[in-house]
């Protein structure tokens, strides 16, 4: 089976960086072609986890083998598990409470995802995004890429529906402005604040946080923050 892989372009980080608001952030995209079934865990771990086992081992070594690819699957790269992801994430989380100076900033969802709500209520309106882009002249960098190269393939297609649900959802809870996601040559790019150089959005206003609030289920796991 043909594995994909996430791209992004405009800056070195890969993906799960803050696309409103910042001027410096990269554009995301997410290839069409990968597999998965839209919870976030994606086909990689699942398919490295297929055993080969000789005809006359028993069903005891067969279940053994099975258990053996899995924790090998759940140890490569971009096919990682949850758990390896979860891991680099907590790693990245520790870099930005201990060399960043943000003691506060919050652990990771059990499914390795970050907390953007929690981590939105730590970030200085006056500054660059540093919160987003991993602490002052990315002291946290490495840590953040090694956490984006072990998330778990997606399923685009169901990622680019839930976005556009989110989408109308702001816009019918007084959020007019909100933007659809775009899905161009296999590839997904977030909604939300139509032009992040001048933004017609108040994100931290009452009338923002209560849509978002309405409308976060409309977002799979691991998509909050990404419009």
């Amino acid at each position: 089976m043909t594995k994909c892989s996430h791209t992004a372009t405009g800056a070195t980080a890969r993906r799960r960086l803050r696309l409103v608001g910042l001027v410096a952030l990269p554009v995301l995209v997410f290839s069409t072609a990968c597999g998965g079934d839209g919870d976030g865990d994606g086909g990689g771990a699942k398919d490295a986890g297929v055993a080969s086992v000789p005809e006359e081992s028993g069903a005891q070594d067969q279940g053994k083998g099975e258990d053996e690819s899995k924790e090998k699957g759940e140890a490569d790269g971009k096919g990682a598990g949850k758990s390896a992801f979860y891991d680099a994430q907590l790693e990245y989380v520790q870099c930005m409470r201990s060399k960043a100076g943000l003691k506060d900033y919050p652990d990771p969802l059990l499914s390795g995802y970050l907390d953007w709500p929690k981590i939105d209520e730590l970030v200085d309106p006056d500054g660059s995004g540093e919160e987003y882009k991993g602490g002052k002249d990315g002291v946290c960098a490495p840590e953040l890429r090694a956490a984006m190269n072990l998330e778990p393939e997606r399923d685009a297609q169901k990622d680019y529906e839930s976005m556009l649900a989110h989408a109308t959802c702001m816009r019918e809870n007084g959020m007019t402005k909100f933007a659809n996601p775009t899905m161009s040559g296999g590839n997904v790019m977030p909604g939300g604040e139509p032009n992040p150089t001048d933004p017609s959005m108040d994100r931290r206003s009452p009338a923002y946080k209560a849509a978002r609030e309405a409308c976060k289920d409309k977002l799979l796991e691991g998509l909050d923050g990404m419009q």
